[in-house]
């Protein structure tokens, strides 16, 4: 296994991270297949990886509230004496936060779950625009402080799907950060934060942290031909996986890549994978160019998410919608995107408030008819992610 030094933190970290929200599962996502998973974890341990990353909802039955994963991963951890051992981070709710007592409420919560009185890695978890100005309202940094003093937790740092120009005003506002986790992969470099941000973070020297570097294995998953013919022109012959991981790990500005690994044969690709070190030549860094650009061929409209259509006189988020109606199309997977489309937009935000007023139509540089092409959207995806 090759380790990377996680920024400012210190940490040394196996660049692959073992994500568990994907673990197997028996009848329904919140029954984990704890034998299956149980022999994920030790293989990763035992073959180095030493970084394991929960959060409050994973593995539960809806989208939030209270998972297993915590639970599993702690009651692991203390069977196999392995806590000392590990990097553990988990994710604080900052969705379900009402009030400055819940901060520390649901990290006794957590702590209790995990089995444990200390945390590695403490981030606060998908934070949009909204949930940070709550949070922040209710002086999260205090608590941060406090957990850091503490000693309840080591290290702080916050996930994130938003766009570059918000992440950099967050992590300005707190000289404390030390890591960030946010999408990214082949197909990502401009989408959210992207490229720029791993950028500023690497600038600042806060530790990065990658999720999604497969999207939800879309791809790798059913490879149109146009994307297979591609990489047959490679001068290295990979499979699809070695291409998305190695893609990232061949960035200076990529210190982990967290994997959902969902079986034991996953585990052990991507740890051959992540202990060889596998440069691309420039040759292949243009075709991994040239297959997010076939990629794109297959978007569902032309939107460029310029911008100008915002701000909706009736509060739809026109750009997220339509981006991940366009996601579903070029990855051919419409529930992983719903999954994002459910989660990251909020409920009055969605393609189905739109009233068709037009006003948003002559300021599209594409041109495009968007009542229309929300409407399109409001289809695809419906008003409930249950149906999926």
């Amino acid at each position: 296994m090759i380790y990377n030094t996680l920024g400012k933190s210190g940490l040394e970290v196996s660049r692959l991270g073992f994500g568990t929200m994907r673990l197997p599962t028996k009848t329904n996502n919140a029954d984990i297949d704890k034998t299956e998973a149980a022999k994920m974890l030790e293989y990763g341990i035992e073959n180095g990886i030493n970084i394991i990353d929960t959060a409050y909802p994973y593995h539960a039955e809806g989208l939030s509230g209270s998972g297993e994963s915590e639970k599993f991963v702690g009651a692991f951890l203390d069977e196999n004496t392995l806590r000392d051992e590990i990097i553990l981070q988990t994710k604080s709710p900052v969705w379900a936060i009402e009030e400055k007592s819940d901060f520390d409420k649901y990290l006794e919560i957590q702590l209790e779950k995990l089995q444990t009185d200390y945390i590695d890695v403490y981030l606060l978890h998908s934070l949009t625009e909204p949930d940070w100005n709550k949070v922040k309202n209710l002086d999260v940094l205090d608590f941060l402080d406090d957990c850091l003093s503490s000693g309840k937790v080591g290290h702080v740092g916050f996930s994130s799907h938003i766009e570059v120009d918000y992440l950099i005003e967050i992590i300005d506002e707190y000289p404390k950060w030390e890591v960030v986790l946010t999408q990214m992969n082949y197909l990502d470099e401009y989408y959210q934060s992207g490229v720029m941000g791993l950028n500023y973070l690497k600038e600042v020297n806060v530790g990065s942290m990658i999720m999604e570097p497969l999207r939800g294995g879309r791809l790798v998953n059913n490879i149109p031909n146009e994307i297979q013919n591609l990489w047959d022109m490679a001068e290295t012959k990979r499979t699809p996986v070695e291409w998305a991981l190695q893609y990232l790990w061949n960035r200076d500005d990529v210190d982990c890549v967290l994997s959902g690994m969902t079986s034991l044969e996953q585990v052990k690709q991507n740890i051959e994978i992540a202990s060889k070190i596998d440069e691309i030549s420039d040759h292949d860094q243009e075709l991994i160019r040239e297959v997010a650009r076939t990629y794109r061929t297959f978007l569902g409209n032309r939107c460029t998410r310029c911008g100008y259509c915002m701000p909706c006189p009736h509060g739809v988020d026109i750009i997220n919608c339509l981006t991940e109606y366009n996601i579903a199309h070029m990855m051919g997977d419409p529930k992983a995107s719903a999954m994002q489309y459910f989660s990251l937009i909020d409920e009055d935000s969605r393609a189905d408030s739109c009233v068709g007023c037009k006003e948003c139509i002559p300021f599209c540089t594409q041109m495009l008819n968007i009542p229309e092409e929300l409407e399109k959207v409001y289809e695809y995806f419906g008003d409930e992610f249950d149906h999926f």
